[in-house]
């Protein structure tokens, strides 16, 4: 039996760079606040907490003075500085450079006209969409999906764009629907916001998937990307589990499988992976000793 894990799987960028910011903050001074969870990957989550790192909301936020607060690579809206301006809080900014070129060209199209119609593309209350409506006082229009066209004005023009970690085959359908309903006169323009460290890891993942006979993709039940890249995996590959950790592993997901493959979300870590290889290496050497057992 193979099992290998996917080196192309794990952290991106930004969320590297966030967890780097708050392991320096915490090696330094012990202790360190961070506005929601810092990934979306509880077993992350927890090894920082247990070197000093606390989460917290913005409720919390609105009652801290003093202190240093870090933002996660999803970014903010206009409104958290402000409020750490007045409490003199000291911002470790971790926003990923991708969210915030496109925090500035939603601000710039709107402080160029705040009447326009500014739609995105993305998960109603996403922390990153949260930031991104906020760069336009709330007057953004999130739509989800195609049951949230309705939203829409098609008399008046429309500009769209994209939470960074949706799908471009999801971005690309909502753009044809809203093509179809514009009405005669009226100017629709789009920009393509989509994080290619994040869309380009689709086709390499199904072709990972598609290599192995039991795939086990890891990450946390609150990832959004997490989600999005397992119901890929799962296409290919009906025998694709979702999981959380190392704990999650059934042995009878294996039985009879040559080929393992673990991969995972941007938000994954690679430690996380690599305990989920060595529980099913341990799996599957007990099920070979009963095997020698019974013969």
């Amino acid at each position: 039996m193979t099992i290998e894990i996917d080196s192309a799987s794990g952290f991106c960028f930004g969320v590297v760079t966030a967890i780097h910011k708050a392991e320096e903050e915490l090696r330094s001074s012990g202790a360190l606040y961070c506005l929601g969870d810092i990934v979306h990957n509880s077993d992350e989550v927890e090894r920082l907490r247990r070197q000093g790192l606390v989460t917290i909301d913005h409720d919390d936020m609105s009652r801290l003075h003093d202190v240093k607060v870090l933002l996660r690579a999803h970014g903010e809206p206009p409104s958290t500085y402000t409020l750490a301006s007045r409490n003199n809080i000291e911002i470790i900014d971790a926003t990923c450079p991708v969210v915030l070129r496109l925090q500035q060209r939603i601000k710039a199209t709107y402080d160029a006209d705040p009447s326009s119609q500014i739609v995105i593309y993305g998960k109603m209350g996403h922390a990153e969409v949260n930031g991104l409506v906020g760069q336009t006082d709330g007057k953004a229009i999130v739509i989800e999906d195609s049951d949230d066209l309705d939203k829409i004005d098609y008399g008046r023009d429309i500009t769209l764009y994209s939470q960074t970690t949706k799908s471009l085959e999801g971005f690309r359908h909502i753009i044809t629907l809203i093509k179809e309903r514009v009405k005669p006169g009226v100017q629709f323009t789009y920009a393509d916001t989509i994080c290619r460290q994040v869309s380009s890891r689709v086709g390499h993942l199904r072709d990972f998937a598609a290599a192995h006979e039991v795939v086990l993709f890891v990450a946390g039940m609150k990832s959004s990307n997490g989600r999005i890249l397992y119901d890929q995996c799962r296409q290919v590959n009906p025998r694709t589990y979702h999981i959380a950790n190392a704990d999650a592993v059934s042995g009878r997901w294996l039985t009879g499988a040559e080929s393992i493959g673990i991969c995972g979300a941007t938000s994954t870590p690679r430690w996380l992976m690599e305990q989920v290889r060595d529980s099913v290496a341990s799996l599957v050497a007990q099920q070979q000793s009963e095997e020698v057992v019974d013969e």
